[in-house]
């Protein structure tokens, strides 16, 4: 089942022809937001579920040109990333320590929604097509096992990235590229955890005015979706609504600019765009994409780098 959000946050369940408000079933559930009001939807999603099937199958579809998807996660509580966490083709043993960081919740768009580029100067803004994981339940300390089992769903997410400032333009007030406003489109919706047996065997795919240019598997992923979950639940508890971005594989990287159209899919999860803008009209060779050779090599230069391993599963050394 794929629950999401349309027109003024109006909740649905979408389907491929388009969706099926199911604003009666859940209105009890309509509390001060929209990020609220789709936590209380996840928590109590187990004793909503067999109405919501009924409806998924009897209700009446509402055309897709009808209506406007929003971000099914409005404004989660955290935002966490996963930094790289691909082996980019290179497996090292052991594996290199897992790394992630936090990105702003302003930074959500929903889909058909516009990047809008800042004033700031990188080096260049890159697309990096990524697999979403939405927590649905409470989960401090758990062990890799457990994992998974505290997961609602999965989405699409894109996190938009400012490479660093160009020569003498002034550094950000921290390490903030991925975090400006309209930086994270995500959606179509969340596909509920039933219908994706494994997380880490996802086919992902990027297209820029439809030229596909990111396609990878998330079975390429350094440490999986349920290593994630645990380590980080070690040192922060989860909450319903949170949101995980699984990183990316860093092949064929390219630049946004002014007047680009975007597509992400990802296997079972769906289908979303972006459209972006840029004051500035900037522009980037639409072809120097990031080559995989180049992300192996460097990948192979990690072999010999200090390793300390990533607590509290993976102790030095592996």
């Amino acid at each position: 089942m794929k629950i999401g959000f349309y027109n003024e946050f109006l909740p649905c369940i979408l389907k491929a022809d388009g969706v099926v408000d199911i604003s009666d079933a859940v209105s009890q559930y309509k509390i001060s937001s929209p990020q609220h009001y789709m936590e209380r939807i996840i928590v109590n999603f187990d004793s909503l579920k067999s109405k919501l099937a009924d409806l998924e199958s009897t209700g009446t579809v509402i055309p897709m040109d009808k209506v406007k998807l929003c971000a099914p996660l409005p404004r989660p509580g955290k935002i966490l990333c996963g930094n790289g966490n691909y082996m980019e083709g290179v497996q090292i043993t052991p594996v290199r320590p897992l790394k992630t960081f936090f990105k702003s919740p302003e930074a959500i768009i929903g889909p058909g929604a516009t990047v809008v580029l800042p004033a700031f100067h990188p080096v260049i803004f890159n697309h990096e097509a990524e697999l979403g994981v939405v927590i649905g339940k409470e989960g401090h300390n758990l062990s890799e096992s457990e994992a998974l089992s505290i997961v609602f769903g999965y989405t699409t997410a894109v996190d938009v990235s400012a490479r660093a400032p160009e020569e003498d333009e002034a550094s950000l007030p921290g390490d903030y590229g991925k975090s400006f406003d309209t930086f994270l489109p995500i959606g179509p919706a969340i596909t509920t955890a039933d219908e994706i047996s494994d997380p880490n065997d996802l086919d992902v795919k990027y297209w820029v005015n439809e030229e596909l240019r990111q396609t990878y598997n998330t079975s390429d992923m350094e440490h999986s979706i349920a290593y994630m979950i645990a380590t980080l639940s070690h040192v922060m508890t989860l909450k319903p609504g949170d949101l995980i971005l699984a990183g990316t594989n860093h092949g064929n990287l390219g630049p946004l600019q002014d007047g680009d159209f975007a597509e992400i899919e990802i296997e079972k999860v769906g289908r979303s765009t972006q459209h972006v803008v840029d004051g500035l009209k900037r522009t980037w060779d639409p072809h120097a994409l990031r080559a995989p050779k180049l992300n192996a090599e460097r990948r192979e230069g990690m072999k010999s780098q200090p390793n300390n391993g990533t607590w509290p599963f993976q102790p030095k050394g592996g």
